[in-house]
């Protein structure tokens, strides 16, 4: 640069003042046409670049898009298959419901009207106390009628109306078969009524009135009311509760072979029971349901004592408080 200043002054010196301003001028021109020319150039260089980026952009929005209408093209074949597979299906089922129908509506009418299926033996199984002819009698089941037409539940109900019948299951044994089969009520106490006997079972069910004891232990001071004593009805709620009482009393008299010597039980005072031993002549005053067994084991005992004697023991008091147990012998 140096060298091209002092070429410069060298030259002025030589051709004078105007011509150094032309030789500056043209040096301008010369340093602004290499600007202008550099900038055109990076200013194409730039549209090119946009045009590579533009260009790119364009393909890539293309192949979205290419991709976007291919995803809903085979989105719309997809539902149009599934909804081709439901309306298949759904055809199938209906066909299926309808031949259902027309098998069963078939076989129905036929079982209605075939003598195949005509009732042509009724029996009754697990019966004791009621016998078959009157079960089946309740039931208004007979044979020669067809198999299904009866109703099962209204048979039962009609059953049930014999006091003695607890539960009862009835199975149609194809062809031509019905079996009846019966759960009964045991009778396991007689309650004293009026010069009558109520007979019941555990439950207090009363299964009949009856002129007899049937050979039950006698329960004696029932509270139930006379007009309350009724087949298939059961005792009040006072003598349930104390029936509870004379279950245990039975089932500790059985664990020390009393229970069949039992002849009747007085539940006149819950904290007074009493029972009578026809055959020992004794009557055994138990209080009330506590300390049972020990008080059986008391009885037992004064009962070998004093065999062949009438009159009554006492183990009615508190064992656990220095009571003792006596027997007290009929004048």
């Amino acid at each position: 640069m140096a060298k091209k200043s002092k070429e410069i002054d060298i030259y002025y010196m030589n051709n004078g003042q105007a011509r150094k301003e032309n030789i500056e001028d043209l040096m301008k021109k010369k340093k602004q046409k290499e600007r202008e020319k550099r900038i055109k150039q990076n200013k194409m260089q730039k549209q090119e670049n946009e045009f590579d980026f533009d260009t790119e952009t364009v393909i890539n929005m293309t192949n979205k898009n290419k991709i976007k209408k291919d995803e809903e093209r085979r989105k719309e074949l997809n539902r149009k298959e599934r909804k081709r597979k439901k309306r298949n299906k759904r055809i199938k089922l209906i066909l299926k419901i309808v031949l259902l129908i027309a098998i069963i509506s078939g076989g129905t009418a036929f079982a209605l009207i075939s003598p195949i299926f005509n009732i042509k033996d009724i029996q009754v199984v697990n019966n004791n106390l009621v016998n078959s002819e009157t079960i089946i009698s309740l039931s208004s089941i007979k044979t020669g009628q067809n198999i299904f037409r009866f109703s099962s539940s209204k048979a039962i109900e009609k059953i049930k109306e014999n006091p003695y019948i607890e539960n009862i299951e009835i199975h149609r044994k194809f062809p031509s078969t019905i079996q009846i089969d019966v759960e009964e009520r045991v009778p396991t106490y007689s309650v004293d009524y009026v010069g009558k006997y109520a007979i019941i079972n555990n439950q207090g069910y009363i299964l009949e009135i009856a002129e007899d004891n049937k050979g039950l232990p006698i329960i004696l001071n029932s509270k139930t009311a006379e007009g309350e004593i009724k087949a298939n009805q059961r005792l009040n709620d006072e003598d349930l509760e104390k029936l509870e009482d004379v279950l245990k009393i039975m089932s500790s008299a059985k664990e020390n072979n009393l229970d069949t010597e039992v002849t009747n039980i007085d539940i006149k005072n819950k904290n007074e029971y009493s029972i009578y031993l026809e055959q020992e002549k004794k009557t055994i005053h138990l209080g009330d349901s506590s300390n049972l067994s020990n008080k059986m084991l008391y009885v037992v005992a004064i009962l070998e004592q004093e065999k062949d004697k009438e009159g009554d023991i006492f183990v009615n008091g508190d064992l656990n408080n220095k009571f003792q147990p006596y027997f007290r012998e009929k004048v």
